[in-house]
């Protein structure tokens, strides 16, 4: 893959016509490709927008940890969606690693069990911390937006056991939103599969409108395919910003 990146117009530049701050850190760029540069290139025209850039399994898989410094560079927050299942010590070391890298936001599968997030958040805070950097959030997965048929029961389930090991924040569904401000009002809210109106929902089962999602609760909306494969993305990513700042 690409080992260069294109050099930005300025560090932390943004556009005037762009978000204010507080829309643009509740905004997730999801960088679905398989270059950096790409990635990079893509990152660079959204910062206007967007305040967190998410990297996925394609993109690290392509890149690996070397994706995480160009982001940061430019500015952005960055969470890294690995979803990491295994045992509590591979885990915690990989969370470790991923924190004195810099990534701001990790995930793990809330259904590998407590002991196995509470070695993920530890890590990841023991890693920040070692490099002296700011103390990141792990992130609980609850249930896939794709995911139409779980019982009604393991969200909340999932949720106890997330906020008994100390994760800093979930990863919900829209329409889940209610139950984990209920049941657990401190955790940082995500919610993935944001759409314009009228916008193909793709595999997302449990996809939702941006003010709706912001309206009821979200924190973190993660913004993929409806700005990122629009015919104008400039003016799809300021549709969403406003759908965040009406909200």
């Amino acid at each position: 893959m690409t080992e260069t990146t294109d050099a930005p117009d300025a560090p932390g530049a943004t556009d005037p016509a762009g978000a204010p701050e507080e829309v643009r850190d509740r905004l997730a760029l999801v960088l679905d490709v398989d270059d950096l540069v790409a990635a990079h290139r893509l990152a660079r025209e959204m910062q206007p927008w967007f305040g967190v850039a998410k990297v996925g399994l394609e993109l690290y898989s392509a890149v690996g940890p070397d994706v995480i410094a160009p982001l940061r560079e430019l500015g952005y927050e960055v969470f890294v969606d690995l979803k990491l299942h295994d045992i509590p010590t591979t885990v915690g070391r990989a969370s470790r690693v991923l924190g004195a890298l810099g990534a701001s936001y990790v995930t793990m599968h809330a259904f590998g069990g407590r002991d196995m997030l509470r070695a993920g958040d530890e890590g990841l805070k023991e890693g920040a911390a070692a490099a002296g950097l700011p103390e990141p959030t792990s992130l609980a997965v609850t249930i896939l937006t794709s995911d139409s048929g779980a019982p009604e029961h393991i969200l909340g389930k999932r949720l106890a056991t997330a906020m008994e090991a100390g994760c800093g924040g979930v990863v919900c569904a829209a329409s889940d939103l209610e139950e984990v401000r209920t049941l657990a009002p401190r955790m940082t809210r995500v919610v993935p599969g944001i759409r314009l109106p009228g916008d193909d929902v793709h595999d997302q089962a449990r996809s939702a409108g941006v003010a709706e999602a912001a309206a009821e609760g979200a924190q973190l909306l993660v913004v993929g395919r409806t700005v990122t494969q629009a015919a104008d993305r400039k003016a799809a990513a300021a549709a969403v910003a406003e759908g965040v700042a009406s909200a």
